[in-house]
């Protein structure tokens, strides 16, 4: 019996997928636990339909990812903040600085956790990579100085 899956199966395979199984463990096991249903026409012109939009929402997001990627693009951000002796700062710049500042001068809401670098705790310039989206990224220039 053909069926779709409603939810991921390890033995089987994961959610959407269409996958033949034996007329009893469909009927007495999953179609009761709403793991599957049966791949009738009707049920698979809905799946379709779903995997469309899906396909779609994802392409909006990967161009997005991309226009704000190249907006950033070889951005320099500054960082005011006080130093001591030898250009150490006190404190140190974090994900979370660079993320406030990107907010503050480009209007773009940047998670924290998709900026990549090291804590900095001296003054100079930085290069700093944005995971904006899954395999989609830039680098920007961070100048950290003294007040």
């Amino acid at each position: 019996m053909k069926i779709i899956l409603l939810k991921d199966i390890k033995s089987m395979g994961k959610k959407g997928d269409v996958v033949n199984a034996a007329d009893g463990y469909a009927r007495n096991y999953l179609f009761p636990r709403k793991l599957a249903e049966e791949a009738t026409n009707s049920n698979m012109h809905i799946l379709t339909k779903k995997n469309d939009i899906e396909r779609k929402k994802k392409t909006s997001e990967i161009e997005d990812a991309q226009k704000s990627a190249n907006e950033l693009k070889d951005k320099v951000i500054k960082i005011v903040c006080k130093a001591g002796e030898n250009g150490k700062l006190f404190g140190a710049i974090t994900n979370k600085d660079i993320a406030a500042v990107l907010n503050e001068q480009f209007n773009l809401d940047i998670d924290k956790k998709k900026i990549v670098t090291d804590t900095i705790k001296l003054l100079g310039t930085y290069e700093v990579e944005i995971k904006i989206y899954p395999e989609i990224s830039t680098k920007i220039k961070v100048l950290v100085c003294e007040e």
